[in-house]
């Protein structure tokens, strides 16, 4: 693959294959990282690399309604906090252009991995400054749908797909987008964050409940699918089946699914939680027997990847999911899968589940082994740290608008 690579700001030319591990330097650049749970992936790879993380300082989260602060739980980040402008819009928000030199002349990375989509004013921002210093740029981006982009937003996307060493496509939907769109480097398909064991972890798991809990947790809207779940109850509790179902999650579609509940006459299954906090989900899945991800496709969304799916896999518990978008991906098991809108394939997988305690205990036991195998954080941490051994180790040419850096395009899944 050809790429260009220069020398790190004020240092003078020498061959990266000489460097030792620790001396990797590689710089993030996402306002995912403003909560500090997901920062559990870079400080993974702090056992490998150096890692920095240029972030808005506040980020104005429209899901919660509410402004975050930037939290630093690990001491082994290095952290560039920084103001910007248009916080909470993940496709428009900049970062001061100065900010972004003085970080890059301090921290003098290897490589710059940029986690904000291909076509965001951000991602434009280091794919100039990649250009400028002759620093590798990593992008990882979730859009698995090809939207009609205005006329700036496509030019903004070229520009960054022609600069871009490696991206890295959180769903293999975006993989074949990617290619769609004329990238001709290398293409991985990864999550954006892998799953913490420790907080995670089988030993939160009681299992103890008198009736089969299932759970969902998320944002109750149409697209997410709860509807799914009621129907399904309706036929569970036609067969005299001991289950409940939990729903831990806000939105705007709470009331009317409260209607349905009542109107299939399951309302007396059903618990009602409310939101959970990003410290609080732990505990809250590790009461679940079964959770479920019903999401279907509507014409502006389909599922990217679905993270609840991991840390409940993480836990041990049975994992089942519609055929919407990434999911039957991550899951990868057929007996846990079941077709967008069928509420009878939902129905019939649950009620196995309740029924059959040796298949429930072999399906937590593979949920639990796939999670460890392909995504924990230090899988993650892994996979990043080879592709940046490619990249740095790979002979440099100039690059152009019109010369998209050129290799065998390679789609690696778990």
């Amino acid at each position: 693959m050809n790429i260009l690579r220069r020398n790190r700001p004020d240092e003078t030319s020498q061959d990266c294959s000489q460097d030792t591990e620790k001396s990797l330097r590689a710089l993030f650049i996402s306002h995912t990282y403003v909560v500090g749970i997901n920062q559990g992936k870079l400080a993974a790879i702090t056992d490998k690399a150096e890692v920095g993380l240029l972030t808005p300082e506040t980020w104005c989260s429209q899901g919660w309604e509410r402004v975050l602060s930037l939290e630093t739980p690990f001491s082994n980040i290095t952290m560039f906090p920084s103001k910007v402008l248009f916080s909470g819009r993940g496709g428009a928000y900049v970062f001061n252009p100065l900010r972004i030199w003085q970080v890059i002349r301090q921290f003098k990375p290897d490589v710059l991995q940029v986690e904000e989509e291909v076509f965001s004013l951000c991602t434009l921002q280091l794919a100039i400054c990649s250009r400028l210093l002759g620093l590798p740029l990593v992008i990882f981006g979730w859009e698995n749908m090809d939207r009609e982009l205005p006329l700036p937003r496509r030019w903004i996307r070229d520009f960054v797909l022609c600069t871009a060493s490696v991206i890295l496509a959180g769903n293999r939907d975006g993989g074949q987008l990617l290619k769609q769109w004329g990238y001709q480097g290398i293409i991985e398909v990864m999550p954006q964050m892998g799953v913490d064991e420790d907080i995670f972890s089988p030993a939160l798991s009681t299992g103890c409940n008198e009736k089969l809990n299932i759970g969902f947790l998320g944002r109750i809207v149409p697209e997410k699918g709860i509807d799914l779940m009621l129907k399904a109850a309706q036929q569970m509790k036609q067969q005299n089946l001991a289950f409940e179902i939990t729903i831990c999650g806000s939105g705007p579609a709470q009331e009317d699914l409260e209607a349905m509940a009542k109107d299939l006459d399951v309302e007396d299954c059903v618990r009602w939680l409310g939101a959970v906090t990003h410290e609080q989900v732990p505990a809250e899945m590790a009461k679940f027997d079964v959770l479920v991800l019903p999401s279907r496709s509507v014409n502006t969304w389909k599922e990217q990847f679905g993270h609840v799916l991991i840390e409940s896999m993480a836990i041990g518990i049975p994992t089942v999911g519609s055929t919407c978008g990434e999911i039957p991906n991550v899951i990868n098991n057929p007996e846990l899968v079941f077709a967008e809108n069928d509420a009878n394939g939902l129905a019939t997988i649950l009620s196995k589940l309740v029924r059959d305690e040796e298949f429930r205990k072999s399906m937590g036991d593979f949920c639990r082994q796939r999670a460890q195998q392909n995504y924990t954080h230090k899988r993650i941490a892994q996979r990043l740290y080879a592709l940046w051994q490619t990249v740095l180790n790979t002979p440099a040419v100039p690059l152009s608008l019109s010369h998209r850096p050129i290799a065998t395009s390679t789609t690696s899944e778990a």
